[in-house]
């Protein structure tokens, strides 16, 4: 079933569930409910007008990240950094820095710089940033869960945002650099627990529902970031 609101196409799935659940689907911002076998179109309607602007802001950025999958590093163009989006002022000098204001990001590189030296060079920015966010964070969730990582690092994943293995290193998704930062506090917990739980079961769920009860909350708006490609 498909239902308009204020403009905007839902398509509406009922299932055999307590709650109704909003997603705005990658990449081109699709919205979908999945509710309640025995709520109404009009109670849907009404849960939808509440969530317009919502629905509205995270299809402005996949509007804005789908332009990013070519990207010059030109100025214009967005930056993402831990779910703030920026502009990129693009300038010339004879070291390359990236700093920060309001609402621009100032890259400073030098004028014969090619496109992939800038990607690179924002990248291992993004890299930094992501390390420092992770030994802030992390220490305090060990402390909280009473587990310890064996080691982590940051990587490049098509698939994921975060793992772990059996030796109890964790992984880190780099492009969790453009997630909201509780999204990356949900990353670290989920790899965390999987160092008494290995599989997403009952205790699984139990012991995330203990530390974050708005843990899906988070998951679903991590997942509606698209995973942009970095080299």
């Amino acid at each position: 079933m498909r239902v308009q609101v204020s403009g905007i196409a839902i398509d509406v799935c009922r299932k055999n569930i307590k709650n109704i659940h909003l997603s705005v689907m990658p990449p081109n911002g699709d919205v979908r409910i999945s509710a309640p076998l025995n709520l109404s179109d009009d109670a849907i309607k009404i849960f939808v007008r509440t969530k317009v602007a919502w629905i509205k802001r995270q299809q402005e950025k996949f509007a804005n990240q789908a332009r990013l999958g070519k990207r010059e590093f030109v100025s214009g163009e967005s930056l993402f950094v831990f779910g703030k989006q920026y502009y990129l002022q693009v300038q010339y000098g004879l070291k390359n820095s990236l700093e920060l204001n309001a609402k621009n990001a100032i890259l400073t590189v030098r004028k014969e710089s090619t496109a992939e030296q800038r990607e690179s060079f924002v990248n291992e920015w993004l890299r930094e940033k992501l390390k420092a966010e992770i030994e802030k964070k992390l220490p305090k969730w060990e402390k909280k869960t009473h587990l310890t990582c064996n080691g982590w690092q940051t990587k490049i994943m098509q698939t994921k945002w975060g793992s772990c293995n059996p030796e109890g290193k964790i992984w880190f998704n780099l492009l969790l650099s453009h997630a909201p930062e509780r999204c990356l506090d949900y990353i670290i917990l989920h790899e965390l627990l999987h160092l008494k739980v290995r599989h997403h079961n009952k205790d699984f769920t139990a012991l995330m529902d203990k530390y974050m009860p708005y843990w899906e909350e988070v998951r679903k708006e991590l997942n509606d970031f698209i995973l942009l490609p970095m080299k």
